[in-house]
């Protein structure tokens, strides 16, 4: 049995089995390696909404107080020391009542002298006009020389002349004694006190703050890059915490033309148009200012999705063809606690990133998707 010989496999048999296997394995590795497959550019999900446009109807709101049309302080026309007040702040006066006095010593002296002085010119003018009346009759008669007329005639006019400036003197003394008691020229109100009994003012120093009755107004700090989009007769609806479910009407009656120096805001003072006895001085308003050359064309979006491009404002807006974003200058109007009015570079309906402006680039490609909370969308 051992003699015998065992079949040994065909060589050809082991060449047709391997090859193939091998070439079909190569060919799909080759096939792999010739062939890549094709990169996608992902969208970068990021929070972007439309641009709103603003209520044409509204301007903007802005916080203010109750004046009176005319306030001004009160001060004597001379100087003297304050004898008696006779007032206090929150009182209301009536024209001609009387606020204050100083001390009339002085003047009381002043206007006797004054007195003695006017009746010292009167007699003299007496005597020199008995004295031109006589000199003229003599020389009628070629008593007296022409020359001795024209001298009696000179000092008559001087004599004239002087009584009209004493009397003038005397007027002015009649003055000052007047001058020492300050009285109202109009109704109103005191609204401050800035001198006490004793006290020696100058003339003109402020002693009463006063605010006439009748016309109100409300007084706003207006910041500069809001001043243009307010014009005079403007209107405008008034609405005061003091005064809860009571709206006024009012309109812009003056605008400053330059700005303050502390606070750079213009002040715009708006005329109420009926106050009423309820609207008193000194009361917070909430004024909301209707129609403006900027309401037409501006646009709302949130604080967040302000940008600065060279210090300049900005914002991101995806393209409506391929949605990628674009760096856009914008003109701001108005800085509110969370939004702001844009009235240049960018239109109502333009898709604007809300959120996480600063890790996006310009050309990227994005994909919009709604805030997670209702309360982040734009009102």
């Amino acid at each position: 049995m051992s003699d015998l010989p065992f079949p040994k496999p065909h060589g050809l048999m082991r060449r047709d089995v391997r090859p193939p296997l091998i070439l079909a394995i190569s060919l799909i590795l080759l096939a792999g390696c010739g062939k890549k497959p094709a990169e996608t550019e992902v969208a970068v999900p990021v929070i972007a909404l439309p641009a709103k446009a603003v209520d044409g109807a509204q301007v903007g709101r802005f916080p203010g107080d109750v004046h009176a049309r005319y306030e001004m302080p009160l001060s004597f026309r001379i100087g003297g020391q304050l004898s008696a007040r006779y007032v206090d702040p929150g009182q209301a006066v009536k024209q001609g009542q009387a606020l204050a006095q100083l001390d009339p010593a002085d003047t009381n002296k002043q206007l006797a002298a004054a007195k003695a002085a006017l009746d010292a010119a009167e007699h003299r003018l007496l005597f020199s006009t008995q004295q031109r009346d006589r000199d003229e009759a003599q020389f009628k008669q070629n008593l007296i020389s022409q020359l001795q007329l024209q001298q009696t005639q000179d000092a008559y006019a001087s004599a004239l002349a002087g009584r009209d400036q004493a009397r003038q003197q005397y007027e002015l003394a009649q003055n000052q004694a007047h001058y020492t008691t300050l009285v109202a020229d109009h109704d109103g109100v005191i609204t401050s006190r800035q001198a006490d009994v004793g006290q020696v003012l100058a003339a003109g120093q402020s002693v009463f703050g006063f605010a006439w009755s009748g016309e109100r107004e409300i007084y706003l700090d207006v910041p500069e890059s809001r001043v243009d989009g307010i014009a005079i007769g403007q209107p405008a609806t008034v609405t005061l915490p003091a005064l809860p479910g009571r709206t006024l009407s009012a309109h812009v009656r003056e605008i400053a033309p330059a700005a303050d120096a502390q606070s750079r805001t213009y002040l715009v003072k708006l005329s109420v148009d009926h106050p009423g006895a309820a609207l008193q001085l000194g009361m917070t308003a909430d004024v909301a200012l209707q129609g403006g050359a900027s309401s037409a064309t501006a646009v709302t979006i949130p604080a967040t999705a302000l940008f600065h491009q060279d210090e300049r404002p900005a914002v991101w807006v995806v393209r409506p063809v391929d949605s990628t974003l674009e760096l856009r200058p914008v003109t701001v109007i108005r800085y509110g606690e969370r939004d702001v009015w844009i009235s240049g570079g960018l239109k109502a309906g333009e898709r604007v990133v809300m959120q996480g402006v600063h890790t996006v680039s310009a050309g990227e490609k994005v994909a919009s998707i709604a805030p997670p909370h209702p309360e982040d969308a734009p009102r």
